[in-house]
């Protein structure tokens, strides 16, 4: 009896023992059985990351987080245990980022091309392509970092709605009424001269319509003509036609030659009518000016008194002349 209670203590002891065991691998993510291959991932900063969290790919858990580390430069090395069967996208990149609201954070490896439109995730991305050896990576922001700038925003858009408040008073509300009964009551007006006009928009309209028709009977008519005077350009009338034009054509640049040379004449006369009338000028600026005798005797007046005074003297001369002449002339006879 007693030997039978030794054995099952002993087979309880040895389970207990073996579910320890079991259970203590299975936290750590032990490998056990199974072959597994690792992949080493740098950052900046992991965040909230923790050794045991899942490593996605397309969508499916594919491993583990066996380990995170300090490396030297300022970087972290986060190491992961992959399974067997699971492989690395072409050009790869890792994300941590957080699963679930519940703080459960993950390591999402994508494609480089599938990185999402984020300066500083782009940026951290390329400054670990530097690092060889290791899969570049970055750390998307978590949600208690989205809800402290939620809240931010949050207290922006409510000090933004009381200035708002404060700026749209009752003043500013009765303002903003008048301004629509105002836009109101020019709509209305619009609407009136809309309907006012819109016998003469119609009219309108039909001359255009007409203008149009004419337009078109027009070019059908210019059509008809053109393909008339293609017809007849074969004719005896049309080789004539040009053959007339052709000898007004020359008759015309020869008048227009002789015209040429007319005008270069005239011009050449224009020069010297030019140059006769500059000279004229001069010379009656300068009688103007008293300039030279002639000008002298057309602006001194005193010039004319005197040549007065000595024609009134000439008059006597000659009277008393023609009374005494011989006071004047003396005759002797030898």
């Amino acid at each position: 009896m007693s030997r039978t209670q030794d054995a099952v203590v002993g087979v309880v002891v040895i389970a207990i023992v073996a579910a320890t065991i079991g259970g203590v691998a299975w936290a750590k993510q032990s490998d056990i059985g199974r072959r597994q291959h690792d992949a080493v991932a740098r950052f900046h900063d992991v965040g909230n990351a923790r050794v045991g969290n899942s490593v996605v790919i397309r969508g499916v858990v594919g491993g583990r987080i066996q380990a995170i580390e300090l490396a030297p430069g300022g970087w972290v090395d986060v190491r992961m245990k992959l399974d067997r069967d699971v492989s690395l996208p072409e050009d790869p990149v890792v994300l941590l980022n957080e699963s679930s609201l519940f703080g459960d954070w993950q390591a999402t490896v994508i494609e480089r091309r599938a990185l999402p439109h984020d300066d500083a995730v782009q940026r951290e991305v390329a400054e670990a392509l530097a690092q060889p050896g290791v899969i570049p990576g970055a750390t998307l922001p978590g949600i208690g970092k989205l809800t402290a700038v939620a809240g931010q925003i949050a207290g922006d858009v409510a000090t933004v709605a009381g200035r708002v408040q404060v700026a749209f008073d009752d003043q500013a509300a009765r303002e903003l009424r008048a301004s629509i009964r105002n836009v109101a009551e020019m709509s209305n007006t619009m609407s009136g001269v809309v309907r006012s006009h819109a016998s003469d928009l119609d009219s309108l309209s039909n001359q255009l319509r007409a203008a149009v028709i004419t337009l078109s009977r027009a070019a059908n008519t210019v059509e008809i003509t053109v393909q008339r005077v293609d017809s007849a350009a074969t004719s005896k009338e049309a080789r004539l036609l040009v053959d007339n034009f052709s000898t007004a054509s020359i008759e015309l640049r020869n008048a227009a030659s002789q015209v040429r040379e007319l005008s270069a004449r005239v011009a050449t006369t224009q020069a010297r009518v030019d140059a006769l009338v500059a000279s004229g000028d001069s010379v009656m600026r300068k009688l103007n000016h008293g300039d030279g005798t002639l000008g002298l005797m057309l602006n001194d007046p005193s010039l004319y008194r005197r040549t007065d005074s000595l024609l009134a003297e000439l008059r006597s001369l000659a009277a008393d002349i023609r009374a005494n002449p011989k006071r004047y002339v003396s005759v002797k006879l030898f």
